[in-house]
């Protein structure tokens, strides 16, 4: 059954507002640009196959985010599996794109995964604690402090006045 045309107008919409948002949340939670490019575009496939329900979701772009995020948490697993326990890098240089300073850049690329993950979310994806822990299975308390460490460390290497 074909969507109606409609329906397709307001995925459109809908993407063309997130898109951009999502992917420099998912660049900044990975480090990763093609890998970041590859798990957005499929969520936003899986939630356009998923419109006329996911639209009355309370929260749209969070449920775009956590799909992101697990395709690419599960594209690494089965990438580790297959190399034999390799990790990913992390560059900086795959998050030149991003409108934030070069060192700033290097220095949340060097925080550790959860707290990138939350800075990337609460920060520049602009969620709430709640959605924020809600899609990385976490508590709100425990995403402020997370978020408070990465600001921490961040103050300590800039100064107070880079990082309010």
């Amino acid at each position: 059954m074909k969507p109606a045309a409609g329906c397709m107008d307001d995925f459109g919409e809908f993407y063309a507002v997130t898109k951009d948002g999502v992917f420099r949340a998912i660049l900044v939670a990975t480090g990763d640009r093609a890998g970041a490019e590859d798990a957005s575009a499929e969520a936003y496939a899986r939630a356009c196959a998923r419109w006329s329900r996911l639209r009355e979701h309370p929260n749209p772009k969070a449920w775009v985010l956590r799909t992101a995020l697990n395709v690419r948490r599960s594209w690494w697993r089965r990438t580790r599996r297959e190399l034999l326990g390799a990790v990913p890098e992390h560059g900086a240089e795959d998050t030149a794109s991003i409108d934030l300073d070069a060192d700033l850049r290097r220095a949340v690329a060097a925080l550790p995964t959860r707290q990138r993950e939350v800075v990337a979310l609460r920060v520049l994806a602009d969620l709430s604690a709640e959605d924020t822990g809600e899609l990385l299975g976490i508590a709100p308390a425990t995403v402020h402090v997370h978020l408070h460490r990465a600001l921490s460390a961040l103050r300590l290497q800039f100064g107070e006045e880079v990082v309010g």
